[in-house]
């Protein structure tokens, strides 16, 4: 793949934080208290549906529009589906893991995967949007780690981040994550992973150390 250069590099390099619309900001600050002692589990089969519209109302459609983590403007389909959720909770080697706040209501879900060579992976993160802000992205973030860290003794994390999502990076940046140099392309032409709306796209690959 050919390295994005001069704008679409420099891009990686920007940190400025988050932004949370003003249309959930009351939300916001309704959620903050809920949110002191989240409560995690491990997905099981029956969370399936659940999960795909938590990821859904974070990343695509005008339900996304209300946080900031939203990837409206740049794919429009689908984020994920039944199938994909269904093969992460089935396999050995990763842990879909759920949050929840005081009410016992499920409000943001990652995958952390165990990989060889003391390495792990994580992804399909997403935190409803009107919960967006509250610091529960943090939280489940932390614990990802700690499971990667301390039951499968690994010492890197790693992801993948759109390089377009200039707010994305920066917030991973300040939580240590820093880009490895490496580029991986967008799989455009599998709706899978949702129909681009530009030609441009492609994934920055970050890591943090765990030691």
């Amino acid at each position: 793949m050919t390295r994005p250069t001069g704008r679409a590099a420099s891009r990686t390099a920007v940190h400025a934080p988050p932004r949370v619309c003003a249309r959930c900001a009351a939300d916001v600050r309704q959620n903050v208290a809920v949110l002191q002692s989240p409560t995690f589990r491990a997905a099981t089969s029956g969370d399936v549906a659940l999960v795909v519209d938590l990821v859904e109302s974070a990343y695509r459609g005008e339900r996304s529009k209300s946080g900031w983590t939203t990837e409206a403007d740049l794919l429009g389909g689908q984020r994920t589906d039944a199938e994909a959720i269904a093969a992460v909770i089935s396999s050995a080697d990763s842990r879909l893991l759920l949050a929840s706040d005081e009410r016992g209501d499920v409000v943001a879900c990652c995958v952390i995967q165990q990989r060889r060579a003391g390495r792990s992976y994580f992804g399909t993160f997403a935190v409803r949007p009107g919960m967006q802000g509250t610091g529960i992205g943090k939280q489940v973030l932390a614990e990802a780690e700690r499971i990667a860290r301390d039951e499968w003794a690994c010492d890197t994390v790693e992801m993948t981040v759109i390089g377009q999502r200039e707010d994305l990076l920066a917030w991973y940046g300040r939580r240590g994550y820093v880009a490895t140099g490496e580029m991986r392309p967008f799989p455009y032409g599998d709706e899978r992973f949702g129909i681009p709306k530009r030609e441009d796209l492609y994934f920055v690959v970050l890591a943090k150390s765990l030691v």
